[in-house]
């Protein structure tokens, strides 16, 4: 089939990748999201579905918005059977959807109606969720609404990060998504309609809401920074200094939340149960370290709590 790939970041590259190496299925272009600045020169790059397009000499296209006439001419002529989608980016309008005649087809990190919206996997690992996994399925005009063509699972381990989670993810929905469209080629793919029991929402994860509170549970707030790393990374502030800090430990023992007692055996802080360790930290604009290092180099007062 004729393919236009839509997708941005770095999740989105094993699924390109594996439909390149199909020999059933021609990506004729990629759509990925507007170039745009990043690091501190603020230099302007690709994405990273813009960059291996790039390697493969594939027409990309980066439309501010995809309900710009020029782009839905443009994705007219390329008359595209099918337009896998996975992370995008942005909403597609109706006129875009109807454009391939087999639709769109998102791999969604997920197994659906299970956290629909922009963060799943960030979501799965807060919550504490077990199990995990990834949906195919036909684009509506809904939130992650549409029938699903397939799925694959995946346990979600105890020390997992949103990045190990979700590269692992990308991995098998690579394949799931090559899949269902041999399965749409072939008139074998059967799309169910998603039950109306169990719907859950993942919004976008912000720095705000990556703060950690230290009134919560241990357990909480050992999710919490799970799935906020590595990105936007979860933080607090001690004493007058913002930090990142990295998955933690869960120790035994107890203090009041947010205070800090540093230790032959780690740094600890209280939460609303027992404490925990932590791991590494990065102080704002340094580089990360071992928390136990920079505790002894920073000579925290005895006064100083976590917030």
């Amino acid at each position: 089939m004729r393919v236009v790939f839509a997708g941005t970041p770095e999740p989105a590259v094993p699924s390109l990748r594996r439909l390149l190496e199909s020999e059933r299925h021609e990506v004729i272009a990629v759509v990925t999201r507007p170039d745009s600045a990043s690091g501190r020169g603020r230099k302007t790059v690709r994405s990273p579905i813009g960059q291996l397009a790039d390697e493969h000499g594939i027409p990309v296209y980066t439309p501010a918005k995809p309900s710009e006439p020029d782009f839905v001419s443009q994705l007219v002529d390329l008359a595209p059977d099918v337009c896998p989608v996975v992370a995008y980016g942005a909403l597609l309008p109706q006129p875009v959807l109807d454009i391939p005649r087999f639709g769109w087809i998102n791999l969604h990190f997920s197994l659906l109606p299970a956290w629909r919206g922009a963060a799943p996997v960030h979501a799965a690992i807060a919550a504490g969720d077990d199990i995990t996994g990834a949906s195919t399925f036909l684009l509506d005009a809904g939130m992650d609404t549409g029938p699903v063509l397939g799925v694959v699972t995946e346990r979600v381990r105890a020390t997992d990060t949103t990045g190990e989670l979700l590269t692992r993810l990308a991995s098998s929905g690579a394949e799931l998504l090559a899949a269902t469209l041999d399965a749409i080629e072939d008139g074998t793919a059967g799309a169910q309609p998603q039950p109306e029991d169990g719907v859950s929402y993942a919004s976008k994860v912000t720095v705000d809401a990556a703060r950690i509170d230290w009134n919560r549970s241990a357990a909480f707030i050992d999710r919490h920074i799970r799935s906020v790393t590595p990105a936007p990374g979860a933080w607090t502030t001690i004493g007058e200094l913002r930090v990142k800090v990295a998955p933690v430990q869960c120790s035994s023992d107890t203090l009041e939340p947010g205070v800090i007692e540093v230790r032959k055996s780690g740094v600890h802080i209280g939460t609303g149960t027992s404490a925990i360790v932590l791991g590494d930290i990065q102080p704002q604009g340094k580089k990360l370290m071992k928390a136990l290092d920079w505790a002894r180099g920073a000579r925290l007062d005895e006064t100083a709590v976590a917030r």
